[in-house]
């Protein structure tokens, strides 16, 4: 529409000097110009211009101030899509670093309860083995009773078969047996 106007504008001014001319001097003729006929193509640029700004134009302006809008949403979203990816790697960050701090407290404690687990396993491996060696010292106290009573019995019965060779004599059951209680308060082992 501007353009329009401006080219009215411009051919009243032609217009004007045309008739200042007609009075004076024929410049529009010196340079070729048929007034009827720039008329007439000043009309009809002004028809098409109408024609092309309502079928052409706006739709090609619409269009472009569309795409306009849609660049800017895209340079928004991925403003947005950065601010997004730069908060969630913070709080990956922050996730990865909860993590690995947890994982830390988790293998402290494994290894406390590891090594409170190998103490109490090895204090019952010490009892163990220390009532395996008391079990050991009572049975090995108990054969020494059980040898040296047998040796008792034996010596006794050397004595008495000593004694009867030696006297000639048979030893009844009661003197074998005094023999055998003298002989064993004798023998100190």
């Amino acid at each position: 529409m501007d353009l329009l106007t401006s080219l009215i504008g411009n051919m009243r001014i032609l217009l004007a000097s045309a008739t200042e001319e007609a009075s004076g001097g024929n410049v529009l003729t010196t340079f070729g110009v048929d007034f009827p006929k720039f008329a007439a193509q000043v009309i009809l640029f002004g028809i098409v211009y109408k024609i092309l700004s309502k079928f052409a134009f706006k739709p090609i302006t619409s269009l472009l101030e569309e795409r306009t809008k849609r660049i800017a949403e895209g340079e928004e979203n991925l403003k947005k899509i950065a601010k997004d990816l730069e908060e969630t790697e913070l709080k990956r960050s922050e996730i990865i670093a909860e993590a690995n701090s947890k994982a830390e407290l988790l293998i402290s404690e494994a290894r406390q309860s590891a090594d409170a687990l190998a103490e109490k396993k090895r204090d019952e491996a010490t009892k163990e083995a220390a009532t395996i060696v008391a079990k050991a010292h009572d049975v090995g106290e108990l054969e020494q009773e059980q040898m040296r009573a047998e040796l008792k019995r034996d010596f006794g019965r050397l004595v008495v078969d000593t004694t009867t060779k030696v006297t000639g004599k048979v030893l009844n059951d009661e003197d074998q047996e005094a023999i055998n209680k003298e002989t064993s308060s004798q023998i100190a082992l």
